[in-house]
């Protein structure tokens, strides 16, 4: 379990720590922290328990922003108030020292016009564009830009830069240039989130969530685990992964994914982004237990 992590979602929530996090863990992932006493917080606890931090963009909560970085935005104002933003965060978390920060992409999203969007969650219309209304070539000049521009602020101030995937389309999952960025700068990395995967798996017909973890989990640093029923409505998000939620009722087959990463990315970290709130503590051992199993063989070793 030394390569799981927790998350701290709008603010240090005490409870949450004492409930999720356990000795061993490799540490905890912050996003919005709506106080300064929150990051000292934060900071203390790393100190004491000895353990790394890592930061979902952004770390502080600003109610006059969008929390996603809309860094690849046809508008040009957009773009420069992107990095403008980004490099306010990575100042102010200087004392923090994170080991990385994790900004979602692309954003905004680029939506399949093929494709019925209604159940994706955006908190802003400026969140995301259609694909006829950009360009697979505006795309990568904007791409190449950005990993340009996060890999010098990495080693500036030393943190690995994570895009996560958000809504895919073919400009992604068809082409190659973004593994071919991947490749030419090796210090960004991926994050693949099991539940968001899973749910565009089950709505666009033109996406294969397996064959995307097959594809791009050997660039991925960071997985954010939890699972998601979806029948004819999208329910319970962020839910904890336990063995008895079965994809024949509509959960997401975390077990498979799982299986894809150990065999594709075996020392890849685990966040579990999941609401522990859901469940009773022994349930959340269990999840954390049957996670281990699966990712270290042991599982499969003992028949499971």
């Amino acid at each position: 379990m030394q390569q799981f992590m927790i998350g701290q979602y709008g603010g240090f929530d005490y409870s949450k720590f004492r409930k999720d996090f356990k000795a061993g863990f490799y540490g905890i992932e912050a996003c919005s922290f709506k106080s300064e006493e929150d990051c000292l917080n934060l900071i203390a606890e790393a100190q004491q328990h000895q353990f790394h931090t890592g930061v979902h963009f952004p770390l502080r909560a600003d109610p006059a922003r969008l929390r996603d970085a809309l860094f690849l935005s046809p508008d040009e104002y957009e773009r420069a108030e992107a990095f403008r933003h980004i490099q306010e965060e990575l100042d102010y978390m200087v004392n923090l020292r994170p080991g990385y920060v994790l900004f979602h992409y692309p954003k905004p999203v680029i939506l399949d016009d093929r494709v019925d969007w209604q159940q994706w969650r955006f908190s802003d219309r400026r969140e995301y564009i259609y694909e006829s209304e950009t360009s697979l070539e505006e795309l990568i000049r904007h791409s190449e830009y950005l990993f340009d521009w996060l890999s010098r602020k990495g080693r500036e101030y030393h943190f690995q830069p994570i895009l996560e995937f958000d809504g895919l389309n073919s400009y992604v999952y068809n082409q190659d240039f973004l593994e071919r960025l991947l490749v030419r700068y090796p210090d960004i990395k991926l994050c693949l989130d099991t539940a968001r995967l899973y749910q565009q798996d089950r709505f666009d017909p033109n996406f294969d969530a397996r064959a995307l973890l097959r594809r791009y989990t050997k660039y991925a640093a960071l997985i954010h685990l939890s699972t998601v029923q979806v029948k004819d409505t999208v329910r319970h998000s962020h839910y904890p992964a336990l063995p008895e939620l079965s994809p024949a009722d509509g959960w997401a087959p975390i077990e498979d994914y799982l299986r894809i990463i150990r065999e594709e990315n075996s020392g890849v970290r685990i966040m579990f982004e999941h609401r522990s709130d859901l469940i009773t503590t022994e349930q959340l051992e269990r999840c954390y237990a049957w996670v281990d199993g699966i990712l270290s063989g042991a599982a499969e070793a003992s028949g499971a």
